[in-house]
């Protein structure tokens, strides 16, 4: 299968793209002009002015599938007005210039588009599947016009899956690689009151189920999580328990909204989102890692 991968150099992306190598799969990167070129084939971009190498997409051809995880680190930095505009624009300037090239030139039957469990918004204790309603924060219209923003190719054929994501756990990234050093030195903690829910998968589910999608190139929407919801306070116990090491700080909210900024702590790290992934169990998806024990044993590993 000849697929294309944006956001290819991030956590999710780079351990795709290995996934889909040791399958035997062709894969085609996106990547910006000044990148140091990988291996293999690439499409030289720069979403943020619109511009892609001609050259580059007639040389790789038809896709039979498109990934795109393209956007900048939600967690990465305060919200300040200009962070959420990166926020955003990297996001839908990247859609919106991938669905272009792929009705105008190279093609493609099948698109799995990025997105994030932030679509519903904090819904505090109320179980969220894919036909719960959307919220009505930052995050949550962010996700909604980066879904948006594939319409064009889906009216036109293309079926389409939105990857609505969890808390990706794994050590080589994301929130867990950041909390890892203070939880060794037991010094470990919920967040704010603990009582708010996180969703979290494995980033080897997090791949399995991508590529299972791009096998059976089923379309809709798609919450990638485990069926292992929990409590910031139960998520603080499991990783210290795995790690055999206490947790007894609590970190306050407003600690926390000084130390990150309030737009970012209410909107993202103090959200509570209690997803299922329904849409997954529906279609016959199964995961290897399906409660918060095994999540942990595999992002540890």
């Amino acid at each position: 299968m000849r697929v294309g991968v944006t956001g290819s150099s991030g956590l999710i992306g780079s351990a795709l793209v290995s996934a889909l190598l040791e399958r035997g799969d062709d894969v085609v990167r996106f990547v910006r002009p000044d990148s140091a070129r990988p291996g293999g084939e690439v499409v030289r971009w720069d979403p943020s002015r619109g511009l892609v190498d001609e050259g580059d997409l007639k040389r790789v051809g038809r896709f039979d599938a498109v990934v795109n995880l393209a956007g900048a680190g939600i967690g990465d930095r305060r919200w300040s007005n200009r962070r959420k505009t990166v926020l955003r624009t990297s996001r839908t300037d990247a859609t919106r210039l991938l669905v272009r090239l792929l009705q105008e030139s190279s093609g493609t039957d099948f698109l799995a588009s990025g997105s994030a469990v932030g679509v519903y918004g904090s819904r505090g204790d109320e179980s969220l599947d894919e036909n719960s309603s959307t919220g009505d924060d930052f995050l949550a219209h962010l996700c909604t016009e980066w879904e948006e923003a594939t319409s064009p190719l889906s009216q036109s054929g293309t079926v389409v899956a939105h990857l609505r994501s969890g808390l990706v756990l794994s050590s080589r990234g994301g929130l867990l690689k950041r909390q890892l050093p203070l939880f060794r030195l037991g010094l470990g903690g919920s967040l704010g009151t603990g009582h708010q829910w996180l969703s979290p998968i494995s980033l080897r589910d997090e791949v399995r189920a991508i590529v299972w999608l791009l096998e059976t190139r089923t379309g809709g929407p798609f919450n990638l999580v485990a069926p292992a919801a929990l409590t910031n306070r139960a998520f603080t116990d499991a990783l210290a328990r795995q790690l055999h090491r206490p947790a007894r700080v609590r970190i306050p909210a407003g600690v926390l909204r000084v130390a990150l900024g309030a737009d970012l702590v209410d909107g993202a790290v103090l959200a509570s989102q209690r997803v299922v992934p329904a849409a997954l169990h529906v279609a016959g998806f199964a995961f290897d890692d399906s409660d918060i024990a095994s999540i942990l044993t595999s992002a540890l590993a």
